[in-house]
């Protein structure tokens, strides 16, 4: 067994601790470093990157998140691991703005560092010799180490950059649909895991909170960096509500439904853990990131008629983060969420509006549809109690 595992009883009830609280502050700092990315350049080289690095970031945080699901963070041990992590992770985040530049070396060797620091840990200190928990560490090990070939020479490239890079992210997000098989060794299965749905899921749910966050600090520093009038004042106004409307789409019932759905999945927990949370909630919090970028975008020129670069940011933020909950849904509970994808594809039909109309009122029609959303699911909620059926939640857990 793992020698820093969390105690059977202390897992029952387990919720997020103060410590992976103060972890995740550094990702709110990430978070917001990505979005500049995509900021100062609204080209598809500028896009590519961001989504690069925002990747990156987020397979940092994410593989932290499985092994906090069942190290116990009251230890010494974990607690000083963690907070190693944590630095290392700071350091990427700093060099995220020149991660394609000057500070290569010092964002591929930060990422390299913390995640062959964690599962050398893990394989060498934390589990028991002989048994599963050292078995998957180690399995996971050799990925890190293959990849972080990739993730070094990129670091010291020049022109090749982008594409070594590449290949190290595509061994990176493939490890875990293969179950990290090394040649040679004895496969491991995906119940070798086992997941603690109330930690794990609220540990995603933070991140969601973690990428609001962001959007609202983008929006509020703009802000408070231009002049003031009814129009930037009306925008800020606008930002905020679609934030608040992005919350309402996955908290209201969307966080609890998947939850209930993990907790009584059988034999699959492992996977549906991977596909919906690992895999799909980074397109979630893609959307954010775009939406937080066209609200800043808006609220920078609210009165004028965006460049199309613009416009395709302002409208697909929305699109992208409801069509991540289509594929979500449609993961976690087998189910389409037909409104949420006609809502996705309704902002990208927005797009040639905003040759004619300027940013605000585009952000203007952009809430709409998440605003109409919202509102025929809750039709549909009032109706399904009027008849006395299931709610969601209930027909998840029958």
């Amino acid at each position: 067994m793992n020698r820093f595992q969390r105690s059977d009883g202390a897992r029952g009830a387990q919720r997020a601790t103060a410590l992976e609280l103060f972890y995740d502050l550094v990702f709110v700092f990430a978070v917001t470093q990505v979005s500049h990315v995509l900021l100062t350049d609204l080209t598809w080289s500028g896009a590519g990157q961001a989504l690069m690095v925002l990747l990156v970031v987020w397979w940092a945080w994410t593989y932290t998140t499985w092994v906090t699901n069942e190290l116990d963070t009251e230890s010494t041990a974990v607690r000083l691991v963690l907070l190693a992590i944590m630095f290392a992770s700071l350091l990427m985040a700093v060099a995220i703005p020149e991660a394609f530049g000057s500070r290569a070396l010092l964002f591929a060797g930060a990422y390299v560092a913390l995640q062959v620091g964690r599962h050398a840990f893990l394989t060498l200190v934390a589990a028991d010799a002989g048994t599963i928990e050292r078995r998957r560490a180690s399995r996971i090990l050799v990925w890190f180490v293959v990849a972080g070939v990739f993730w070094i020479a990129g670091g010291l490239a020049g022109q090749m950059r982008p594409w070594l890079w590449t290949v190290a992210l595509a061994i990176d997000y493939s490890a875990p649909l293969f179950l990290y098989w090394v040649p040679g060794r004895r496969r491991i299965k995906s119940t070798s895991w086992d997941v603690e749905t109330s930690h794990f899921a609220e540990r995603f749910q933070l991140f969601i909170i973690i990428a609001l966050g962001e959007a609202i600090v983008l929006t509020g520093a703009t802000t408070a960096a231009l002049d003031l009038d009814t129009a930037r004042i009306a925008a800020l106004a606008l930002a905020f509500l679609s934030s608040a409307a992005l919350w309402w789409l996955y908290f209201d019932y969307v966080a609890s439904v998947a939850e209930q759905q993990l907790e009584h999945a059988s034999g699959n927990r492992t996977r549906l853990a991977r596909d919906g949370y690992t895999y799909l909630h980074v397109v979630l919090v893609a959307g954010i990131v775009l939406a937080a970028v066209g609200d800043e975008l808006v609220i920078a020129h609210p009165t004028e008629v965006l460049a199309a670069p613009e416009i395709a940011v302002v409208v697909s933020g929305p699109a992208v983060y409801l069509l991540g909950h289509t594929l979500f849904r449609l993961r976690m509970a087998r189910s389409l969420s037909t409104k949420r994808l006609l809502g996705a594809l309704a902002c990208l039909a927005l797009a040639p509006l905003g040759w004619f109309v300027p940013g605000i009122a585009l952000l203007l029609l952009t809430f709409c549809v998440l605003i109409t959303v919202i509102v025929l699911e809750h039709l549909t909620a009032a109706r399904r109690r009027s008849r006395r059926a299931p709610s969601v939640v209930e027909e998840v857990v029958v």
